[in-house]
């Protein structure tokens, strides 16, 4: 069973490579994204660790730094809110 979600993935994940491949998109689209993910993963890691926000802790995953990258600065606002709806 393992085995069929596994193909499952890497067959999933050619699909949508080949789609954005073939799309029209800008040059430099995937340098720009890597970049802000980058950026927003700095940013966390540097939030986490300066002791600007006390007693808080945010996670270094692909749900919070995707939520970063694409909502900026508002994007870190989101997840500390969202963890202290869910907390609290």
């Amino acid at each position: 069973m393992k085995t069929f979600w596994l193909v499952l993935l890497i067959v999933s994940g050619a699909s949508l490579g080949l789609v954005l491949l073939k799309r029209n998109v800008p040059k430099g689209w995937l340098m720009r994204f890597s970049l802000h993910l980058i950026i927003a993963a700095l940013a966390l890691y540097a939030l986490n660790f300066s002791g600007l926000v006390t007693g808080w802790y945010v996670p270094l995953n692909p749900f919070t730094i995707g939520t970063v990258a694409l909502l900026g600065l508002p994007g870190i606002g989101l997840v500390l809110g969202l963890q202290w709806t869910l907390l609290v």
